[in-house]
């Protein structure tokens, strides 16, 4: 049994960009807050551009930071990219709390896009898993498997449900200081709860006897390869 669960999670903690990449993708947050609440309470002009300025130049060096370390330019740019555009919403509305509404459009977009991949029988985390697993499609042969893929793919879009839920009526509010905590609280601690919750519920839809996420039952008359 130890060994399936030990097959998921690191694949889905690599896929995730894991514990660190969550844990950088809040430090322009962060930095965010706190130089909007400084700019703010100091009566500094453009407090917003003050924030915005932050959280980019803390975004590049994170991102310089995490290149250096190995990780994949692209899903480097791609959080970089993140925060500027963040950035320059909230610049141009001059409000600091649209600075979130990238987070909470790409949450509920996430959502939509997990909910609709469970219906039309093509599971996210299957896709995720069989990618990293090098399976392709293989895994969607296996009926068992499959279904474990989409009930715990459920987990996932209460994920991101939690999020909305919690951002949302933070933004309405305007509660900027609120919302940073709130993304960060909400950022690596779930993603990990997820994490761990899905290897359970998916095991719960394999029968005695299955051979595991690696090894697919397929039926002997159909290729192996995806």
């Amino acid at each position: 049994m130890g060994s399936r669960k030990d097959a998921v999670e690191p694949g889905l903690a690599e896929v995730l960009g894991g514990r660190g990449g969550a844990v950088d993708a809040t430090v322009p947050v962060v930095a965010f807050v706190v130089a909007y609440t400084v700019a703010d309470a100091a009566g500094w002009a453009s407090s917003v551009a003050w924030a915005g300025g932050a959280a980019v130049l803390v975004g590049a060096v994170v991102a310089v930071v995490r290149l250096v370390r190995g990780d994949r330019p692209r899903a480097v740019l791609l959080g970089l990219l993140g925060v500027a555009v963040a950035a320059l919403i909230a610049l141009y509305t001059g409000r600091a709390v649209d600075f979130f509404l990238v987070q909470i459009a790409s949450n509920a977009a996430s959502a939509l896009a997990w909910a609709v991949s469970i219906v039309v029988r093509w599971p996210l985390l299957g896709l995720v898993v069989g990618t990293v697993l090098g399976q392709r499609t293989r895994w969607r042969r296996d009926p068992d498997l499959l279904r474990g893929y989409q009930r715990a793919s459920w987990v996932w879009v209460g994920q991101y449900l939690v999020r909305l839920a919690v951002f949302i009526p933070l933004y309405v509010a305007d509660a900027v200081v609120a919302l940073g905590v709130a993304r960060t609280v909400l950022t690596w601690p779930l993603v990990a709860l997820c994490v761990a919750l899905s290897w359970p519920v998916l095991r719960s839809a394999l029968p005695p006897g299955h051979g595991g996420l690696r090894h697919p039952a397929v039926p002997p008359d159909e290729p192996r390869d995806g």
